[in-house]
């Protein structure tokens, strides 16, 4: 059995064997890729008809001119936009340090512990993350007693069930994507360049804007990148945090397909979802190209 395998294999190039090795990726994508997200666009193209599933080979932009027609979903898309937006540049700002001194840290067992503080979060299912996060920020949470106990505020601050809740669930949430994704590229820079800018008469600080930040901008966009495609495709944080008060484009698709069965217009929302995300991963080929030193 081994030497008829070994002959088989020997009869196919190291190229083509390579090759052979992606086919089982490459089905799953196709399968659970391209074709759903082929289906939902072209339902997107169906006449609406409340509980209808299917694709029917009748097709109109009856629902395209209604999205692009209507102020509120527009608004959902633009908000939604500025949700991603704000909560890439929160969650970066507060993962650099983190992912620094991680990156930094030689010490096997602090390393190891402040990995762990990172991944521990990962471990709890979102919904209880989220309901701990509203424990926190509700009106009689943590936060607003010791605001109220230290008279900084003469009432409870609105923490949930607004934009502001929305975005500090979806931090919460992106965090530790972020830190992951800039540990990594910040342990790859060599640390001959910052020694070599020191050497040369730079602070430290300016050794780290001019030499480490930049050198690390694979990992900021790769992070970036990733927070905002989990961050507008959110449904259960706008929801859970939100209280479907934040209308973004995830609140519309489910309130069309689960409370108004109205499948195609759904698809088409979400067909427009899926095009801002690859118009983000678009521009940030063409700016990491551009930094990488590419052509654009």
């Amino acid at each position: 059995m081994s030497d008829a395998a070994s002959g088989w294999t020997g009869g196919l190039s190291q190229h083509q064997f390579k090759w052979l090795l992606v086919v089982p990726l490459l089905a799953f994508f196709v399968l659970f890729f391209v074709i759903p997200v082929g289906l939902l666009l072209a339902t997107s193209f169906n006449p609406a008809k409340v509980g209808q599933v299917a694709f029917v080979a009748d097709l109109t932009m009856d629902n395209y001119i209604r999205f692009f027609s209507r102020s509120n979903y527009l608004m959902a898309a633009g908000r939604s936009i500025l949700l991603a937006s704000i909560v890439s540049v929160i969650t970066l700002i507060v993962a650099y340090p983190m992912a620094f001194v991680i990156a930094k840290t030689t010490n096997p067992g602090r390393n190891t512990f402040l990995l762990i503080l990172v991944l521990a979060s990962m471990q709890l299912d979102m919904v209880i993350r989220l309901y701990g996060m509203m424990v926190i920020l509700g009106d009689n949470g943590l936060i607003n007693q010791i605001l109220l106990g230290l008279g900084l505020t003469d009432g409870p601050v609105a923490l949930m069930y607004n934009f502001r809740g929305v975005v500090l669930g979806l931090v919460q949430f992106s965090l530790p994507f972020m830190i992951l994704t800039l540990i990594g590229v910040i342990k790859g820079i060599p640390p001959s360049l910052e020694e070599a800018a020191r050497s040369l008469g730079a602070s430290r600080r300016r050794a780290f804007i001019r030499v480490t930040l930049p050198a690390s901008m694979p990992g900021i966009l790769s992070g970036s990148l990733l927070v905002f495609a989990l961050s507008i495709s959110s449904y259960i944080v706008p929801a859970l945090m939100g209280g479907f008060r934040v209308g973004v484009l995830p609140i519309h698709i489910y309130q069309q397909v689960a409370e108004s069965a109205r499948f195609q217009f759904g698809a088409t929302i979400a067909v427009i979802l899926f095009l801002i995300s690859a118009g983000a991963v678009t521009i940030y080929l063409r700016i990491g190209n551009r930094k990488s030193g590419g052509l654009a």
